[in-house]
């Protein structure tokens, strides 16, 4: 039986698009507590079902699919430049194909302006009524006013005119960056990207036996199960090596691990490969928010998501990204790496960053890794016990040197030059992710 907070979300689900709703109006038609709408439509607002506007209200929006991520909703437009709705509220919830800006004249306006686009311009009253009458949506920018007639006209075909305080070059550079960020967020792989699906999941009830476990792992040729109630929620994890000398008819609620680790469908493959890999597990149950089992991933789900996603190229630039795009190999020794510190690596002071340099030992060691035909790791510790100052402009090379190698570890010492000194020293330990 779902719970309140999941009736609402599949309440907010059903909701027409463009539809607005509220606390109190959720809390009536639902019958639960003000306290209960309001968080589960904090948690719609976060997975982006829905979307709130100061003075005009929380509207249902579509959510985007992740191929299509790169669009904002006109919502979205309002809050990315603090923006206000002065007509057309009933249209938030639509997406914008693109923006312009409108400093051209009126009948070059018109060549490039279609419906769906965005027009970004000053208090030019005329292009204001041009845009909304061609389908368009517009954001008037250093805080002007429109007249009443737009106003009306944005009402009566729900195209939103919104005015902000910021200057045109402004906005666009605002609304160019969350686009960006947008794209990385789509490049980032996510559980619900890769789990086994609830109905292709075999599952055993807590109620069940040992020799029941042995039936199914017999028929499946799989060696662990997630352990659940009747209700769905996931209670334990059970594995052929917590069966080994049990009886038939022993209760798998006596046998199993109780309370396991588990991980949610928008967590990351990277996290969820991480505690895989510190933990020791292969299976890894894949849960809602109120602990109801959902599908499951595998070690293997997630070795082939780390390499399907270094194949993929990249829609936008994170600070990784451009930290790695830096890195060559050596041509005489392809396990050294040579590396330019540009303007984006530093700190305030002109010095390579803490975040971009513990990015080039991490991926340093992890290339050396592959070229012992090692596969995939993940950086467990690492220690910078010597570091001078390394200046904008510095050509550095980095030198891994593999102190100890196991089945599972990887200790390796790196060290850092430039202009033939040495400039840094580190110790990193690393964790094999093996098939």
């Amino acid at each position: 039986m779902s719970t309140k907070h999941e009736q609402i979300l599949r309440h907010i689900e059903e909701l027409a698009v463009g539809e607005k709703i509220s606390v109190r109006q959720i809390a009536r038609a639902l019958t639960v507590s003000e306290g209960t709408a309001y968080r589960a439509i904090k948690e719609a607002e976060n997975n982006k079902l829905v979307n709130t506007i100061e003075r005009v209200g929380t509207v249902r929006i579509e959510k985007k699919k992740k191929e299509n991520i790169e669009r904002l909703t006109f919502a979205e437009v309002v809050n990315i430049v603090d923006g206000s709705v002065l007509g057309g509220s009933g249209g938030l919830h639509k997406t914008l194909t693109k923006f312009l800006i409108g400093a051209m004249q009126l009948d070059d306006i018109r060549r490039y302006i279609d419906a769906g686009s965005l027009l970004i311009v000053g208090n030019r009253q005329k292009a204001h009524q041009l845009a909304i009458s061609e389908g368009a949506a517009v954001l008037v920018t250093g805080g002007f006013d429109t007249t009443d007639e737009v106003k009306e006209l944005a009402n009566s075909l729900d195209l939103p005119v919104i005015t902000t305080s910021y200057d045109s070059f402004t906005v666009a550079t605002m609304l160019n960056r969350a686009i960006s960020d947008q794209m990385i967020e789509k490049d980032i792989l996510l559980v619900e990207d890769i789990q086994h699906q609830l109905s292709n999941t075999s599952t055993l009830f807590i109620q069940e036996t040992v020799g029941q476990f042995n039936e199914l792992s017999q028929r499946t040729s799989h060696s662990a199960f997630p352990v659940i109630e009747r209700n769905g929620k996931v209670v334990g994890m059970v594995t052929s090596k917590d069966v080994v000398g049990k009886l038939e008819s022993e209760p798998l609620g006596k046998v199993m691990t109780a309370s396991p680790i588990t991980a949610t469908g928008k967590m990351s493959v990277a996290s969820a490969g991480h505690i895989m890999v510190w933990e020791g597990i292969d299976l890894l149950p894949v849960v809602t928010e109120t602990g109801l089992l959902d599908g499951v991933i595998s070690r293997q789900d997630v070795l082939k998501a780390f390499q399907l996603a270094q194949r993929q190229p990249q829609q936008g630039q994170t600070i990784d990204d451009i930290v790695k795009n830096q890195m060559h190999s050596d041509t005489e020794n392809p396990q050294n790496v040579i590396f330019e510190v540009i303007p984006q690596m530093t700190n305030q002071l002109g010095s390579l960053s803490y975040g971009a340099l513990t990015t080039l030992l991490a991926e340093t060691g992890n290339r050396a890794i592959k070229l012992y035909k090692r596969g995939e790791s993940v950086p467990e510790n690492l220690s910078i016990y010597f570091m001078r100052h390394v200046q904008l402009g510095s050509k550095v090379t980095v030198e891994p040197e593999i102190l100890h190698m196991s089945r599972r570890v990887v200790k390796m010492e790196i060290s850092l030059y430039a202009e033939g000194e040495m400039i840094g020293k580190s110790l990193v330990t690393y964790q094999l992710l093996e098939r």
